[in-house]
This record gives C-alpha cells, sequence and structure tokens, in this order.
C-alpha cells in the first residue's frame, strides 16, 4: 500500500523534498513548549534580578550589582529568542523560501549583544569601586540576595532542562546548565560579602571583577555558537548518521555529497546517492523517496531531505566499492 505505479508516478513529477508532518507537528509543539519555558524564565530570573537589584541599589555592592546585570541579561535573552520561536512558524513564501527559521541566528546576535554589555557595565563598576574605595553596608541583606539569586537561577535551570530533554531541545538543556552555572556565581557574592564582613574591602569589586570574567567567557561561548549557525555548521556526528542512513536503505550503492543546514531549530538535508545504472528513472526515483523518508525517520530534528539519484559509472565500481576491492586483494 502507498509504493505502488500509481504513488511512484505522483513521486515522479513532484518535488524530492519529503517534510514528516509528524515531526512537523512535534516541532510545533515544541516551539511552544519552548516559548513556555522562556517566558517562565523570563518571570522567575526578572524577580530574581529585580530583588537584587533594590538590595545592590541600598548595599552599595558591586559584585552583587554584576551579578543583577548577569541575570538581567540572562533574563532578557528570553525576550528575542521567544520572538524568534514566534517569528519562525510562519510558512515559507515566495520570497523566503526556507521559512523564517533563521530569525533564532538573528535573535542569537542580539542576545550576544546583551551579555557583552552587562559585562561592559559590571566591569566598569568594579574597576571604579576598586579605584575609589567605599564602603558596603548590610552584608547580610547583601549575602541573602545572592542566596536567593543562586536559588532563582536552580529553580529556572531545572525547568529549562527538563523542558528541553522532553521536547528534545539541545539549545533549552544548554541554556539551563548555563543557569546553574549563573547561580555559583551568586555564591561568589556570598563570598565577597563574608570577605567584606572580616575586613577585606577588597572583596567585593574583586568578586565583581570574577563575575565580569564569567560573563565574557559566557558571551565567548555565545558568539562562537552564533557564528557557527550563520556559517551553516553542522557536528560531524549528525552527517555521519545521514550518510549511515543512506547507506542502510536498499538499493542505494554508494553514497556522494551530504549537505546539511540547520534552520531555526530544524534540519534540513541535501544529498546525493548512487544507484545501479540499468534502473529506470521511476525505480530510481522510488530509492531517492525510501531514502529521503529513512533521513527523516531515523535523523533527530531533521524535518526536511532532498536526495538526487545518480547512476553507478558504467563498467566501473563505485568509491566505496573500489576501495573495498582494494582491501580485499591487499590481503589476499
Amino acid at each position: 500500500m502507498g509504493h505502488g505505479p500509481w504513488h511512484r508516478l505522483v513521486h515522479l513529477v513532484a518535488p524530492h523534498s519529503h517534510d514528516s508532518a509528524d515531526k512537523v507537528d512535534a516541532a510545533m509543539e515544541g516551539s511552544r513548549e519552548g516559548i513556555r519555558a522562556l517566558w517562565v524564565s523570563l518571570i522567575g530570573l526578572g524577580l530574581t534580578a529585580g530583588l537584587q537589584a533594590v538590595v545592590a541599589f541600598w548595599s552599595h555592592s558591586v559584585g552583587l550589582l554584576g551579578d543583577t546585570l548577569h541575570n538581567v541579561a540572562d533574563a532578557l535573552t528570553a525576550v528575542p529568542l521567544g520572538l524568534a520561536f514566534v517569528v519562525g512558524r510562519r510558512p515559507p513564501n515566495r520570497r523566503y523560501t526556507y521559512g523564517y527559521g533563521r530569525a533564532e541566528d538573528l535573535a542569537g546576535i542580539a542576545i550576544v549583544g546583551f551579555i557583552a554589555a552587562s559585562a561592559v557595565v559590571a566591569g566598569y563598576e568594579a574597576v571604579q569601586r576598586l579605584l575609589h574605595p567605599a564602603p558596603v553596608h548590610h552584608l547580610g541583606a547583601v549575602a541573602a540576595a545572592a542566596l536567593v539569586g543562586f536559588a532563582g537561577n536552580e529553580v529556572v535551570a531545572q525547568f529549562r532542562i527538563r523542558v528541553g530533554r522532553r521536547i528534545g531541545s539541545a539549545a533549552l538543556v544548554a541554556d539551563g546548565l548555563h543557569a546553574r552555572t549563573d547561580g555559583f556565581t551568586s555564591l561568589a557574592v556570598l563570598l565577597g560579602a563574608g570577605g567584606v564582613a572580616i575586613g577585606w574591602g577588597w572583596a567585593d569589586p574583586v568578586v565583581g571583577l570574577v563575575i565580569t570574567a564569567a560573563i565574557l567567557l559566557v558571551g565567548k561561548d555565545a558568539a562562537r555558537e552564533v557564528y557557527r549557525r550563520l556559517m551553516d555548521a553542522v557536528d560531524p556526528e549528525v552527517v555521519d548518521a545521514v550518510e549511515q542512513a543512506l547507506r542502510n536503505t536498499e538499493g542505494v550503492r554508494d553514497v556522494g555529497e551530504v549537505r546539511l543546514r540547520w534552520i531555526g531549530h530544524k534540519l534540513r538535508a541535501e544529498c546525493e546517492i548512487v544507484v545501479d545504472d540499468g534502473l529506470s528513472i521511476v525505480d530510481a526515483h522510488s530509492i531517492a523517496v525510501e531514502a529521503e523518508h529513512r533521513l527523516i525517520h531515523d535523523v533527530p530534528r531533521l524535518t526536511a531531505a532532498l536526495v538526487h539519484a545518480d547512476p553507478a559509472p558504467r563498467g566501473g565500481r563505485t568509491h566505496h566499492e573500489a576501495l573495498a576491492h582494494h582491501d580485499k586483494t591487499s590481503y589476499s
């Protein structure tokens, strides 16, 4: 059923790209859950940062100010990313033929900008405090705000990781692990308050500089990921999985070029396979269709594939068959 002559002729005149309806629906539902997770994170980290901001203004602690700015930047990442998820749902059209998934890459640029700005402000305030020392007041409140920062980040981290694993979003899981790391920078503020309490006035601005360095490290990693997405980079393991899925398809003799790209949080593949040169066009196309369906089924996050079938060189071997023959004769 579904693979008779009529089915083959329909595929013959139709494009060779096949979206899996189930995967698209799952991706849409995943986007909705991801958006909910982002907004919950925004509210949670926003409340945490708001409380810390009040205490930082009240106590004049630049260490706590740096942690506050860190949490603000982390919370604000939900805004461009959430908007990108919404824009990315729009269907392709005559101008944007691949759809609007690249909006997530633009959101990534905005996120890197937020992180960089928070690092500049935190670093400036810490250096100013080192050059112009000033007392830190209400150390108990500073310590309490640091613990609130740790607790808030940990709650958000657990929520992001749980949702990310449920919907298969590596980005959301990574964001959760990032929030967990931010929680430990809040504990650094606690150490700074302890240092000031025993007479080490320099401890607070030094903690501010340490937090600035942590923000810069996070920004470096975020910038690298955004750059890789903009340059259409994918993990080599994913390419290996695509090639293996193609080779496991009955009728495929060899695999040619394999190209993958992320469009938002979904993958698209464009591949070449080699089939017997004696096959009819319909039969060769049928193998390509089967290879496409196998790819979409076997490779996570892949929702569209284009497979082009080439005939094997007449009277010769494919590249992989030639290598296998060479290995066999060399040991005989």
